[in-house]
């Protein structure tokens, strides 16, 4: 009996690789603002981030959405993943 590959993708605040049901995807769009992607299927460039509160903070704190997608992203859009990510807990 074959075994199922998980599929793993890497925090784009601390680097680990996890499996991607783990993770909270952000996506962008080619048109439109950025936002939380809870089915995982959403088109457009995906930035994955683990469950981790830490990683949350950092990745507000260095703005990191900024740097995977190359472009400006509203500071409200790092407090709405914030607000997201804190709430489910």
């Amino acid at each position: 009996m074959k075994t199922k590959k998980i599929p793993m993708r890497m925090c784009i605040a601390c680097h680990e690789m996890k499996p991607k049901k783990e993770m909270l995807r952000v996506v962008k769009p080619k048109e439109g603002d950025v936002f939380i992607d809870y089915t995982g299927k959403a088109a457009g460039r995906g930035a994955y981030l683990c469950n981790n509160p830490e990683c949350v903070k950092k990745l507000k704190k260095g703005r990191l959405l900024n740097k995977v997608f190359s472009s400006q992203i509203p500071p409200e859009v790092y407090e709405r993943i914030e607000e997201d990510f804190f709430a489910e807990k």
